[in-house]
């Protein structure tokens, strides 16, 4: 058995520049991190020549081509298994919540298989693998931050190129920062469900066409990202508040579904209750509500959104990226050699 796992992550600056119908023309730049918030992916040998899925739905097929779940089905295809394969998925958030959920699950999916083949992986080549079978194979409008967040773990800064490299780049951040800002965030579900690609087609398009407003909103989404870096390189998450402030009300303005009158009620109800500021994570409309707030108003901000509704999910940064948390499956390949090979010595 393999049992391999990837984070989720949350966007602290720049979220949304990492398209590449933006980083083309202009290059992208943001700053994330990991949370153990983790997609799970449990892989195993079967007796039989089928191939066995279960996610929220269960598959038993003789034929991979048969697999409705496109990413499962890929991503086999990608790596020459057709058979003799049992794969469960599990996720620790709800889908469609903007913490790149889907992504996560590609990342653990793609590094069980490299493990079930006893092949080595790296976070890069996870990252990119992950990129080609969302962005490439299933044609989404989504951007690439989450496939390497997923793989890399960390507080993070990616730099997007023009060309379709990426640059990975650990956050310069101290010690007692990095314990203060974990403190100091803090994360609620709103209860709302949407898919990212939803919100992402519109700004995707606006950006091909080379929308002026879009565009500026972009650029100046890439200035809080790099500002964003500045602050938390300097410590000053008070300016970090006033950052998330600007860059929600920035945000908005992409689309008109981007928010709506409960959630702008809930973000009113937050900053009323200390908030420095907030913003939803990810694509918008729905999914993760994210504020940051002076330690002594944490009390005070739970109890106003759990009045609203909202459900207080507490966190840790994640350093570790895609792991393989277990392998019995490699263990029970070299204990059968070391066993066969003392057996002929001792004959």
């Amino acid at each position: 058995m393999i049992v391999s796992r990837a984070p989720v992550r949350i966007t602290l600056g720049g979220g949304g520049t990492d398209l590449p119908s933006y980083y083309t023309k202009h290059g992208g730049f943001l700053i994330a991190a990991a949370i153990d918030k983790y997609c799970s992916v449990v892989a195993s040998r079967r007796f039989d020549n089928k191939v066995r899925l279960a996610y929220s739905e269960t598959e038993t097929v003789t034929d991979i081509s048969q697999i409705r779940h496109t990413i499962f089905r890929i991503a086999l295809e990608m790596h020459n298994i057709d058979r003799k394969i049992e794969l469960h998925s599990f996720a620790d958030v709800p889908a469609n919540s903007g913490l790149g959920a889907s992504s996560s699950f590609t990342v653990a999916l793609l590094n069980a298989l490299y493990a079930y083949k006893r092949e080595n992986s790296t976070h890069k080549l996870l990252a990119e693998e992950a990129c080609h079978v969302e962005i490439d194979k299933l044609g989404q409008p989504i951007g690439k931050q989450d496939q390497y967040m997923a793989a890399y773990g960390g507080l993070t800064c990616l730099t997007f190129e023009k060309g379709g490299g990426v640059i990975v780049e650990p956050l310069g951040v101290s010690n007692e920062t990095l314990m203060e800002l974990e403190e100091q965030l803090l994360i609620f579900f709103t209860g709302k469900e949407r898919k990212a690609s939803d919100f992402l087609i519109e700004q995707d398009k606006k950006s091909r066409e080379d929308d002026a407003d879009m565009l500026n909103n972009l650029h100046r989404v890439k200035e809080i990202g790099l500002e964003t870096r500045k602050c938390l390189e300097a410590g000053d998450l008070g300016r970090l508040g006033e950052l998330f402030h600007v860059h929600w009300e920035n945000k908005k303005k992409r689309s008109k579904n981007m928010s709506d009158p409960f959630i702008d009620e809930c973000y009113e109800e937050g900053r009323h209750a200390g908030a420095l500021g907030g913003k939803l994570v990810g694509a918008g409309g729905g999914g993760f509500l994210m504020f940051i707030c002076h330690n002594g108003d944490r009390r005070k901000l739970i109890n106003a959104m759990e009045k609203m509704g909202l459900t207080w999910h507490p966190f840790h940064f994640e350093f570790n990226g895609a792991r393989i948390i277990m392998n019995t499956i490699g263990y029970q390949h070299n204990s059968y050699l070391i066993d066969r090979r003392i057996a002929v010595r001792l004959r």
